[in-house]
């Protein structure tokens, strides 16, 4: 009997773990898609990226509302869990600090299309945005530490702020194709070092 049990448990498992691993793929095909295209993309062009059909989309993500907190929620994990990675696996803390960076203006591009969706008085707005300060703050602080111990960048720096100074280089460059906020992020990331 018990054998029985333990095998079922273990195809529960098993299947929990499909399950997110094909939500996982959902989610990251929407988060290209939305990068490429906005939020208000066709449900059927991120079907098409993750290889599913619309329905499948449907049945996880019922309103397009839904998807786009999903993904939100999504993204602010993988940049989370990158910090730490990028540290053990980054030439130096600041090579790692950089790469978060540029991950998290990959967020942020996507994350702007979420006020078409939550409006600022919302309270799930403002419940996504502790969570995303909750994770986020912490994880770039520690690169900022980091880099600072190792003398590459200035010590004493906010980690609030520079998310908020990467956020603002990042908003309007949707709406003009000259403007290139990525390059704006770099010359930013490259001011915090320390002078020779």
């Amino acid at each position: 009997m018990q054998a029985r049990e333990d095998g079922a448990g273990q195809a529960a498992r098993s299947k929990r773990a499909d399950a997110r691993r094909n939500e996982e793929t959902l989610l990251d095909a929407a988060a290209a898609v939305f990068v490429a295209s906005g939020v208000e993309a066709p449900v059927r062009d991120i079907a098409a990226e993750a290889g599913v059909g619309v329905g499948t989309i449907y049945r996880h993500f019922p309103t397009r509302a839904d998807l786009i907190v999903a993904v939100y929620r999504h993204q602010v994990e993988a940049c989370a869990e990158a910090g730490p990675a990028l540290l053990a696996s980054s030439a130096t803390p600041y090579a790692a600090l950089g790469q978060w960076v540029d991950q998290f203006v990959d967020f942020l591009v996507t994350k702007h299309g979420l006020a078409a969706v939550l409006q600022p008085e919302n309270t799930g707005f403002d419940t996504l945005h502790a969570y995303f300060l909750d994770r986020l703050v912490p994880v770039c602080t520690q690169l900022l530490d980091a880099a600072a111990a190792s003398g590459e960048i200035r010590p004493g720096l906010d980690a609030y702020e520079l998310m908020r100074g990467v956020g603002n280089l990042c908003i309007g460059a949707d709406s003009d194709p000259r403007y290139n906020a990525r390059h704006l992020v770099e010359l930013l990331i490259a001011g915090l070092r320390r002078p020779d």
